[in-house]
């Protein structure tokens, strides 16, 4: 039996990386997972579209491989690959100008299925052209699940990759590539038919789902936080895949992510009007009055500072939020910055809100980077009610800029936040039920807290020196590397 080398050769498959191509956390953590898993000393390597937003003279890409054959539906099509010139992690990018190129978008296309099957199988050609052989496969999300499907089925026997192991990565269950039977005949996996469960709804049992695929077939399976990883093996949390999981448990794992602490760092970030750190935060004053005068609101030291920084919707908690909003700035007070794009009766309600109280509440139906480096910096607040939250990353960046958040103890927000209750120094406040009345009093706590600048300081000092690097995660992610290229190569069932 072929043994497991000290060094493994990872091929990540994201559909998007910072700085090239981003609608969210993903992006995130494919720029930053695999650099920290390079400099642990595995081979990590990142294949993305070329999308049509990524300009290969710009952005200083070069040509790697002009053209490759690539099986797809009954023919062949042909992909090309460049790669970035980045010189701590190989990023690569698979061309196909009607798929990407010649689009400006990431997703939402009616063709998606097709696009991301064949951005995954190009992806593992372009491994064989450029003759480097992966030992594991780290699949992220619905986009490439499919490459578990195939390691088991059309290339099981396949010499390049049979003794490749699957990792698959469920960032958020809910998006899970749903599609018809076309799909397959475009895989090349028709023959073997639809996957059927007893458990699962019969709207699921006659669709696609391939996350559901990436599931069944993958040697491994990992989400974004522990606590995730138990959630969604119940009907609340599975988005009707649970039964599906729940079989596959033993095989389940849950990894908090990271955030990349070297750009997010508070001691030197260029977008702050004063830098500062855990233990001599005088700099947080200035970054906060500077943005209030950003914002056009009162100047005040005293008044606490609230941020809202995800999406307007529902699953982001704006149900509840908009159910307590008014009654907190009447009878709470403090300032309120909101900054996201959403659901239209969230702008409009948002907006109205911002005329009422011109001297309390401010929105940006935007995002911006900057913005909300500078809102983390110089709030003292972050609101994060979400219904479920399989990981979160603004919770994270808010607390190491000394931003204390006040969260739904779900998901990931569960795994980071330490609820502040003496004698327990924690690091925010948290609230179980999801209602308005347990948010609005996990918002009165905080307050109250606030009012003694002494004890605040002290939660601050304690939250921005938590450990969020990616080191930690980095190191469970290459146990669970090995753990995966073991069962793949004892083929012990499961």
């Amino acid at each position: 039996m072929t043994t497991s080398p000290a060094t493994f050769n990872v091929l990540y498959l994201s559909a998007e990386i910072v700085p090239y191509a981003r609608t969210g956390g993903l992006a995130q953590v494919a720029a930053a997972l695999p650099r920290m898993l390079r400099r642990l000393g595995d081979d990590v390597r990142v294949m993305i579209p070329r999308y049509g937003l990524i300009d290969p003279d710009r952005q200083g890409l070069r040509r790697v491989l002009e053209a490759f054959p690539v099986p797809f539906d009954t023919e062949t099509e042909t992909a090309g690959l460049w790669a970035a010139p980045d010189a701590d992690l190989p990023i690569y990018f698979i061309e196909h100008n009607r798929f990407f190129g010649s689009r400006q978008g990431i997703y939402s296309f009616p063709d998606d299925g097709e696009r991301f099957v064949f951005y995954s199988r190009a992806s593992l050609e372009a491994c064989r052209h450029l003759g480097w052989q992966p030992h594991v496969i780290h699949c992220n999300e619905w986009q490439t699940a499919l490459v578990a499907n195939w390691l088991r089925t059309i290339l099981v026997d396949d010499p390049f990759f049979r003794e490749t192991a699957v990792v698959y990565n469920i960032h958020n269950l809910a998006y899970q590539g749903i599609f018809g039977h076309r799909v397959l005949e475009v895989a090349g996996i028709a023959h073997y038919g639809f996957i059927a469960h007893p458990e699962v709804s019969p709207s699921l049992n006659e669709v696609v789902s391939m996350m559901a695929r990436g599931i069944i077939f993958a040697d491994v399976i990992v989400t974004v936080s522990p606590t995730y990883a138990r959630e969604i093996l119940t009907p609340a949390y599975g988005e009707g895949l649970d039964p599906i999981l729940r079989d596959r448990q033993h095989r389940l794992f849950g990894i908090l992510n990271g955030i990349d602490v070297e750009s997010y760092d508070p001691t030197r970030d260029p977008a702050l009007a004063a830098c500062f750190q855990a233990r001599n935060t005088a700099g947080r004053a200035a970054c906060k009055a500077h943005l209030q005068a950003a914002c056009n609101l009162p100047q005040r030291a005293d008044v606490p500072l609230f941020c809202v920084t995800s999406r307007l919707t529902d699953q982001k908690g704006y149900d509840i939020l908009t159910a307590v909003l008014e009654p907190l700035l009447l009878h709470v007070g403090g300032q309120w910055i909101f900054m996201g794009t959403g659901e239209q009766r969230y702008h409009d309600y948002l907006t109205a809100l911002a005329e009422r109280y011109p001297q309390q509440v401010r929105v940006f139906l935007t995002w911006d980077e900057g913005l909300r480096r500078r809102l983390f910096a110089g709030a003292d607040i972050l609101l994060m009610p979400s219904r479920h939250e399989p990981c979160g990353l603004d919770q994270m960046i808010a607390m190491h800029y000394g931003c204390l958040p006040v969260v739904h103890a779900t998901g990931g927000l569960a795994d980071t936040v330490i609820d502040h209750r003496p004698p327990v120094l924690g690091t925010g406040f948290t609230f179980k039920s999801y209602d308005g009345m347990a948010l609005y009093a996990a918002v009165v706590r905080a307050v109250e807290v606030y009012r003694h600048p002494e004890v605040w300081a002290a939660i601050q000092r304690h939250t921005m020196e938590q450990d969020f690097s990616w080191t930690q995660p980095a190191h469970a992610y290459r146990d669970l590397y090995r753990r995966a290229r073991a069962l793949k190569l004892t083929g012990v069932p499961g």
